[in-house]
Formats: structure tokens, C-alpha cells, sequence
């Protein structure tokens, strides 16, 4: 539900979302207590205008931004993907991996250098990265990045 407002435009889709996450949820008769939380944890998951508000807030964005690999790309047209087609083509493996004992979340990527070069993937999402750090440390805990088998964070 929090990508639903990219029915209206890419731009601006989080506060968009939030709006229409917010009726939709009232009208199925949630308290607006819920709603409001729900409402408030779309409105800010995007990187260019969010940031972790709540505890709902933080988790929505490290299971958001955590969210790479091939099955996301539709098209299957290699010469007709664009940069994100591309990094997430080259995810050939991902996990994310929530631990209690050690207080941290790990996402854990395996990316076919043949398609795209690692920087590519920090070049598309530096700024995801940065604000899944940020949501698990509002949380209390550690995100740490693996990828191709290297601790990179």
C-alpha cells in the first residue's frame, strides 16, 4: 500500500500515497488513531522527502528500500533497460535478515558484475542506503550492507 500513490504520479507518490492510504483505511472503518500512523509512515518513506517519524515509519522504510533484485524487473529486453532495470537485473540474490540477538538487520546482496558494476548500485541507491541506516538507528538498531560477499557497511 505505500507505493499506491505512484497511480497518480512517480513524483511526489509518498504524500500522494499517504492521502489515499488515509481514506481508504477510513472508509474500511480503521480508528483514525491507525490510520493517521499508517498515513504518516507512507508520507515519509521516499528519500527525497521522508524520514523515520515512528517505529512503523523506520520499518516501512528498511523493508522499501531493501527491496532489490531481478524478479522486480517486468521487462526482460537487457538492451532496453534503463539503470534501475539494470542494478536490479544484476541482483541475482538478496536477503534481508532480521536479528534480535545482535540488534541488527542485514541486507545481503549478490550482484553479477557482468551486468552491472557495484558502483552502479551505489550510484542508484546511496540515498536508500543512507536512509535505511538512519531507520534502523531510530530504531535502536544496526544496518549493515553485504554485497558479493563483502561487509560494506
Amino acid at each position: 500500500m505505500h507505493d499506491i500513490g505512484n497511480c497518480v504520479n512517480r513524483v511526489d507518490h509518498a504524500h500522494t500515497g499517504a492521502i489515499l492510504a488515509y481514506q481508504i483505511l477510513k472508509g474500511m472503518g480503521m480508528d483514525s488513531e491507525k490510520r493517521t500512523e499508517i498515513m504518516m509512515a507512507i508520507g515519509n518513506h521516499d528519500e527525497q522527502t521522508g524520514t523515520a517519524v515512528s517505529d512503523i515509519s523506520a520499518a516501512l522504510i528498511l523493508a522499501d528500500k531493501s527491496d532489490v533484485h531481478r524478479s522486480r524487473v517486468v521487462n526482460k529486453n537487457i538492451s532496453t533497460f534503463d539503470k534501475h532495470d539494470k542494478v536490479n537485473y544484476a541482483v541475482t540474490d538478496s536477503e534481508f535478515k532480521i536479528s534480535k540477538a545482535e540488534r541488527k538487520v542485514t541486507l545481503s546482496l549478490t550482484i553479477d558484475t557482468k551486468i552491472s558494476p557495484v558502483l552502479d548500485y551505489f550510484e542508484i541507491f546511496m540515498d536508500r542506503t543512507m536512509m535505511s541506516k538512519h531507520a534502523a538507528k531510530y530504531l535502536g538498531i544496526w544496518f549493515e550492507l553485504i554485497i558479493n560477499d563483502t561487509k560494506l557497511l
